[in-house]
């Protein structure tokens, strides 16, 4: 099978798999108790014809296939209709917002962790089975253990309580929440909106780095272990190939490769933000978006961000598919 044979199988593949998460984004949410018209309307309140005409508008009272007909146009339209919350603006507007800073925020937070995640693991397999090695295995599967909330909220305690650390503003590292956007900055002068989306950025992009780089290093550490027994390996190192020249030139080449498939689904993502993070720095993000849309029942943000990361990790998966077979020529199509 040849490469346009290929991406033809994989783009019919992809789109099944898209139909079925925009299916299963269908019904979780009906299978759901209650009904989304008592969201907005308190259950005291003795008003049926009210709650019969919300039914109609939203078209809650079509048979179940007519709804998921209409459905399946608009989420292929991208017309996720309005938001239960912030005045009934549109979802699509309420995330054009929101994005940006978490695309930001998770973009910062995977280059670091992809950084550190390879350097560490480069050195581990450098280094098998010495102290340095356990120590690093140790410490990055340690960090990869703990909560993501509660490592932001010590460090929070930490540079924000006893350290204080002020921003370019005045206030404290992590204590006051970063209201502002990237397309809506705060103030006039652009230098401060950097140093003020700066300030606000360090300690979330760390606490994802934090724990999130183990993976990456236990991957890449143990891709390139198996690496090194290869038999090209041993050939290079009789012909007397240095040890530097080895690891860099020859092993590391191959020992990445499945770190692709990682990078692929991290930045496919992205766009879900990190819900924890998100809401304990206070960020405005869609991350934050999604709890606060879970705790206020807003089903239509829910159904949106769903199935646009459903869409992001598909188109993230094949582009890594197709990847492959560019970095490796062993790779064939089949």
């Amino acid at each position: 099978m040849g490469l346009r044979e290929f991406i033809i199988r994989r783009i019919l593949n992809s789109a099944i798999l898209i139909f079925g998460a925009i299916t299963f984004n269908f019904f979780i949410f009906r299978m759901m108790p209650g009904d989304p018209t008592t969201i907005l309307i308190p259950l005291h309140a003795d008003n049926p014809g009210m709650i019969e005409a919300l039914r109609q508008l939203w078209g809650l009272n079509e048979p179940l296939h007519i709804q998921y007909i209409l459905y399946l146009r608009n989420m292929l339209t991208f017309q996720f209709g309005n938001s239960f919350g912030e005045g009934f603006r549109p979802v699509i507007e309420s995330l054009s917002v929101r994005l940006p800073n978490t695309l930001l925020l998770m973009g910062t937070a995977a280059c670091i962790t992809i950084i550190i995640g390879v350097v560490t693991g480069i050195a581990a397999a450098s280094k098998r089975g010495t102290k340095s090695d356990m120590g690093m295995v140790t410490t990055a599967l340690g960090f990869y253990s703990i909560p993501t909330f509660w490592l932001g909220m010590i460090l929070i305690l930490v540079f924000g309580f006893y350290l204080r650390v002020p921003g370019p503003t005045g206030e404290l590292v992590g204590i006051f929440p970063y209201s502002g956007t990237i397309s809506t900055p705060m103030f006039d002068d652009p230098l401060l909106n950097i140093l003020d989306i700066g300030h606000h950025l360090v300690l979330p992009s760390i606490t994802l780095a934090i724990v999130s780089y183990g993976g990456y290093m236990l991957v890449m550490r143990n891709n390139l272990i198996d690496v090194l027994t290869e038999d090209y390996i041993v050939t290079a190192r009789a012909k007397g190939v240095d040890e530097r020249s080895v690891l860099y030139k020859h092993a590391m080449r191959n020992a990445i490769l499945p770190l692709v498939t990682m990078i692929a689904f991290t930045f496919g993502g992205l766009i879900g933000g990190a819900t924890l993070t998100e809401t304990v720095y206070n960020w405005y993000g869609v991350g934050r978006f999604i709890f606060d849309s879970v705790m206020a029942q807003n089903y239509p943000v829910l159904q949106a961000i769903f199935y646009i990361l459903a869409l992001t990790t598909v188109i993230a998966n094949f582009i890594a598919d197709l990847t492959y077979g560019f970095l490796d020529p062993r790779v064939r199509y089949n």
